[in-house]
């Protein structure tokens, strides 16, 4: 550096200039001097380093060298160049003014800090482009995300301090020793983010949520997908496309409905019922018994009793009990609700939408003044909202539809007049 400053005082005495000028004279000419360094140092990083290092990651196999050392992290590292050689011809520029010198070094020390942080912040934020937004977030990328966002809470505090320790021309370490008794302030200030992250860690391990999750949350109304976790905040974007932030803290201590499990599973429920009206439930004679045989809707076997049924009767006649009213032809006489069950089971699993390999039932519920009703209890395979309404509306149409086939009257409440 004195090198440079002796190179600017022979040309300013080669130029013929004396007396009072010379110190004014040389202080502009070394600012112009750093002020031209600086901007080639920026235009050697912006056209000359950033293109050869995008270039030499474009070529490589590997892709995470791409997302790290992106253009937008390396135009932030750019700004910080410049300013290192402002700061570094500092001394040299104001040696006779020491005032001025220690207003600008410290100035630009704060805009180095600053655009450090900020190049650290983008270098941290681009880890989100190894992610696949489509899939769910592993367990190790979650605690991996809640570092990040540990980290950059940490380095802005860091940050905050050192430009704070500048401003005041006083050691950093000094202030951070002194911050044990503000730490009551610091707590309070920092509340939300201390504890969204303690929930967002008992989130994470006890795999309660990640992001790419499916939840539904009745306290706020919300009811879609997770799209980011971060300290403070979970975003959910309903299925309306509105999107709901919740804080993690209230996830933690309140209840939520995550449908991962039936995201995994085999099949996603259907539980429907159908209330029928109990004047329409009767036994099946000959007629109707040769119409649903000849429609198909019942077999032989389906008139049959059940074996075990068969086996107590039989047992009941050796023994020599009374079973005069079990030999009534209208005692063991199948209903047509009964067949309608049969029918509707067979008929479910012989769907191949249906998810056969888990529970499948069509049953009797309570009986209610609205009706008897039959639930429908099977799982669709197809867990994809519109495919599952789909199947789900066609197949319970077809629920509606077949019960008028078997005399069976569906319960209306119609609104009053």
């Amino acid at each position: 550096m004195e090198e440079i400053r002796k190179f600017v005082d022979e040309m300013i005495t080669w130029a013929g200039v004396t007396g009072d000028f010379v110190p004014m004279l040389r202080h502009i000419l070394l600012t112009i001097t750093a002020i031209l360094l600086a901007i080639l140092s920026d235009f050697l990083c912006r056209k000359i380093l950033v293109p050869l290092i995008s270039k030499i990651t474009d070529k490589t196999d590997i892709t995470w060298d791409d997302v790290l050392l992106n253009k937008k992290v390396l135009t932030s590292a750019c700004h910080i160049v410049p300013a290192v050689v402002i700061w570094s011809l500092m001394p040299l520029i104001y040696l006779e003014y020491p005032i001025f010198k220690e207003i600008l070094e410290r100035a630009t020390g704060i805009y180095i800090v600053v655009m450090s942080v900020r190049t650290a912040l983008v270098f941290i934020g681009s880890f989100k482009g190894l992610e696949d937004s489509q899939e769910r977030r592993s367990s190790a990328q979650q605690y991996f995300h809640t570092f990040c966002g540990v980290l950059r809470v940490l380095m802005l505090f860091v940050a905050a301090v050192v430009v704070v320790a500048i401003l005041l021309g006083k050691n950093p370490m000094t202030l951070f020793a002194g911050l044990g008794a503000t730490s009551a302030v610091l707590m309070l200030v920092f509340k939300d983010t201390i504890t969204g992250l303690v929930a967002g860690v008992r989130l994470t391990s006890n795999d309660m949520l990640h992001k790419g999750d499916w939840i539904t949350v009745k306290s706020v109304d919300a009811n879609g997908i997770v799209e980011d976790m971060s300290l403070t905040t979970v975003k959910v974007r309903n299925f309306d496309n509105t999107i709901v932030t919740i804080s993690p803290i209230t996830l933690v201590n309140g209840s939520f409905q995550n449908w991962i499990g039936m995201q995994k599973s085999g099949g996603r429920r259907v539980k429907r019922v159908v209330y029928f009206d109990f004047r329409s439930v009767r036994l099946v004679d000959e007629t109707f018994k040769c119409t649903l045989l000849a429609k198909h809707f019942a077999t032989e076997d389906s008139f049959k009793l059940k074996e075990s049924l068969q086996k107590a009767i039989d047992k009941d006649i050796q023994e020599g009990k009374d079973i005069e009213d079990l030999k009534n032809p209208a005692a063991l006489a199948p209903t047509n609700l009964q067949l309608y069950r049969k029918f509707m089971e067979k008929y479910l699993r012989q769907r191949p939408e249906v998810n056969t390999d888990l529970t499948l039932m069509v049953r009797h519920m309570e009986a209610t003044q609205c009706g008897l009703p039959i639930e429908f209890y099977f799982f669709i395979k197809d867990k994809v909202w519109v495919n599952y309404e789909h199947i789900l509306a066609d197949i319970m149409e077809h629920a509606y539809a077949l019960a008028n086939e078997f005399g069976l009257k569906i319960y209306e409440q119609y609104p009053e007049q």
